[in-house]
């Protein structure tokens, strides 16, 4: 067999992969895990949309290649309905770009910008495909770290200025992946100002954004004045409508930049089926997933009061459905994963793996699968309670 592609050294083993190992063994072995991993919806997609998806399949139209410049039309339309309803914000549809979710977005992103040796700013601790697909397409990463003293926001300020002007790309996502950090508008005014300065293109990967509690609603960055001249954001319904495995969702801003982002994709990808896609666009206008919504809280709410009983001390987290916790005294993010799995059969992720300002926090999910009602957060904490030295 011939060699594999030398950039293939460059990035450690999708972290997720390695999660899925792990529980396997630990199943395998009869555990019960309780499993606070992945964050990927728990409950189906909502019975509406799966019935609309069967009205769209039988319509022939929709069984061939999308011939479409930028995906389906009919799903740009409704999708670019939908921002102006939630956000006030005018699009048209040549400032949108059909995503095979919204990871293949922001990979796609990293190739049609980056050259060998260019930079691109990204946060740390983040979601991990930024900081890969600029190290696979030959940039380099400059990590700009999130800290709980400036409520994981990046400090632009603190970005040396010769990075600033090298750099072509900032990445953000807000509300974030793993911290569940938020951005007020006045954070987007800030970045938007800074790229203006440095000629930068601005990602904001905005997948979390309809998960929001206690009536609060996460910004878009398109909102922040003047953000269309240098920002674009990618949206998905993954989360929106517990649609992971549907693939779909949308990038939206600056026309140029989502021109380029087009003509990667167009020579790598065939778009979405066109069922799922008017199905999408369907579920965004007409859709609801309360029920799902309500679930999440009442976990949030539950896990937060639970860990603090245990000696934490932490905030409700506003969105998302990610929970970020300090690891106690005497463990590393990677110590502490194992003792939890292995004493208590609860399954979290180390904060390491998403960079290396995380090895001090564990991520727990609110997606928590054979949960009903919170049950199975109250045995988790039952289970470290009875198993699990904890020091603070």
């Amino acid at each position: 067999m011939p060699v594999r592609a030398k950039r293939l050294d460059l990035i450690p083993p999708y972290l997720f992969g390695e999660i899925a190992r792990l529980k396997a063994a630990a199943r395998a072995e009869g555990k019960d895990l309780i499993d606070f991993g992945i964050g990927d919806p728990d409950q189906p997609t909502p019975t509406p949309i799966i019935d609309r998806l069967y009205e769209e399949a039988k319509n022939p139209e929709t069984h061939c290649y999308d011939e479409s410049d930028a995906g389906d039309p009919i799903f740009l339309k409704q999708a670019a309905q939908w921002f102006y309803n939630r956000y006030g914000v005018e699009v048209t549809t040549d400032q949108m770009v059909l995503l095979i979710g919204s990871k293949e977005g922001l990979a796609h992103l990293c190739w049609a910008y980056i050259d060998p040796g260019d930079i691109a700013l990204i946060p740390d601790p983040n979601y991990t495909v930024p900081k890969v697909q600029t190290l696979l397409a030959g940039g380099q990463p400059y990590l700009m770290p999130l800290t709980i003293e400036n409520n994981f926001l990046p400090d632009l300020t603190a970005i040396p200025t010769d990075v600033a002007k090298a750099a072509k790309l900032l990445f953000l996502n807000y509300p974030h992946n793993p911290t569940g950090a938020i951005a007020p508008l006045s954070f987007f005014n800030d970045a938007v100002r800074f790229a203006k300065e440095y000629d930068l293109l601005i990602c904001n990967d905005c997948a979390y954004a309809e998960v929001g509690y206690d009536g609060y609603q996460p910004p878009s960055i398109l909102q922040a004045e003047g953000a269309m001249d240098v920002a674009i954001e990618t949206h998905s319904l993954s989360k929106t409508f517990n649609m992971t495995g549907w693939r779909i969702g949308f990038a939206v801003g600056n026309k140029e930049g989502i021109t380029t982002l087009n003509r990667m994709k167009s020579n790598i990808d065939s778009k979405q089926f066109a069922a799922i896609s008017r199905t999408a666009g369907w579920a965004l206008l007409n859709a609801s997933n309360a029920d799902t919504l309500a679930l999440y809280d009442l976990r949030r709410k539950r896990l937060i009061d639970g860990l603090n009983s245990l000696g934490w001390k932490l905030d409700y987290p506003k969105a998302g459905f990610f929970v970020w916790i300090p690891v106690p005294k005497g463990y590393t993010s990677m110590t502490f994963a194992k003792v939890l799995l292995e004493k208590a059969g609860v399954l979290v992720i180390p904060g390491l793996g998403y960079g290396e300002l995380g090895d001090g926090y564990v991520r727990m999910s609110l997606t928590i699968n054979g949960d009903k009602a919170g049950e199975r957060v109250d045995e988790a904490i039952r289970r470290i309670r009875e198993t699990v030295t904890l020091e603070f």
